[in-house]
């Protein structure tokens, strides 16, 4: 479970880092940034529960691209390897 964990932080990471990095290039309206660089987001938005006497705010959003999924995969390979 934490070998899982592990891999899909570091992927997340990675694939977040190459994505900034490939969008410094890339043209504001071009398909390519729309498929490399543009994220979705998953889950649920931030939900506030006022206590009187504190305040709890949830949530929990993933943004996930094309470079985040291929980050996953090549740190997966990496561990696989290393291990």
């Amino acid at each position: 479970m934490g070998f899982l964990a592990l891999t899909f932080f570091l992927g997340i990471i990675v694939g977040s880092v190459l994505s900034q990095a490939i969008g410094l290039f890339l043209s504001e309206d071009g398909t390519a940034r729309q498929l490399l660089v543009d994220y979705r987001r998953f889950g649920f938005e931030s939900v506030d529960l006022d206590l009187i006497v504190f305040e709890i705010k949830l949530g929990f959003l993933i943004h996930v691209n094309l470079m985040s999924v291929l980050g996953i995969f090549v740190v997966a390979q990496l561990l696989r390897w290393l291990r």
